[in-house]
């Protein structure tokens, strides 16, 4: 098989797998890793695909260092209407988990109307919307800053594993599918969320229709480790059913 026709074969099944990986690539198309590694490389040049750890991802869709501007845009009515359930759920008294989401920094706005509530965060973008709040405590984490305005890397994970603890936190991720689980499309904010995760005592998902079915390289959380999953109203049927079976809360918005 010629490389331009192994290029199409993994444009083609990056359509429609929302993913590649260099191993299983390797065994279809009959060459070495090493071989996928350097077609791979090339398509990212052409700005077809993003290389990942072991593989790559659909660049109109999955890079994550996507402008949060850019991402605010996008299903904007769909994150304000669930953020604004979200913040039912946090009350006075409360230390919360926020992460660098643009469904956080919906959040966030909500909270400016409360009182006596810890904000713990590496959103930079959440920071500043809050600062100054008499009424509110804001923590920022501190670490290396991504190009998507968050605080990232290992003083960022072990500020958050060693110093902090919330009674609930708020997320979202690149998406969501019934099997694989919670999926994040890069590694270091995927293991921001799992410090965070670990140290919270209620975990609450929100997201929106848009990432039903997305996937991402990296596995952030099962589903059964999910306490409250906040969502649009009428989205795809067998998730409806797949997470009314979990032992957890399920909200639709």
């Amino acid at each position: 098989m010629f490389a331009l026709e192994r290029q199409k074969k993994i444009i083609d099944t990056l359509k429609s797998d929302g993913a590649v990986w260099v191993s299983k690539l390797s065994e279809e198309l009959g060459v070495t890793e090493e071989t996928v590694r350097r077609d791979l490389e090339k398509l990212e040049k052409q700005e077809l695909l993003l290389r990942t750890h072991g593989g790559a991802i659909p660049i109109d869709e999955g890079n994550y260092e996507m402008s949060l501007e850019k991402r605010k845009s996008l299903n904007a009515d769909a994150k304000i209407r669930l953020a604004k359930e979200a913040a039912n759920h946090i009350a006075s008294g409360d230390t919360i988990f926020l992460d660098a989401s643009t469904t956080t920094f919906y959040i966030a706005k909500e909270l400016k109307v409360m009182k006596d509530v810890t904000i713990i965060t590496n959103s930079i973008r959440v920071v500043n919307e809050l600062a100054g709040l008499p009424s509110l405590k804001v923590i920022g984490v501190g670490g290396f800053v991504s190009n998507n305005q968050s605080f990232v890397g290992s003083q960022a994970q072990r500020a958050i594993s060693e110093n902090y603890f919330a009674n609930k936190m708020f997320f979202s991720s690149r998406g969501v599918t019934i099997n694989a689980g919670i999926l994040e499309s890069n590694d270091y904010e995927c293991e921001i969320k799992q410090c965070m995760l670990k140290n919270s005592e209620k975990k609450y998902y929100i997201f929106d229709k848009s990432k039903i079915g997305r996937v991402g390289f990296a596995k952030l959380a099962q589903l059964e480790d999910i306490d409250c999953f906040i969502t649009e109203k009428d989205i795809d049927e067998r998730y409806v059913k797949a997470l009314r079976e979990l032992d957890t809360r399920f909200i639709e918005v």
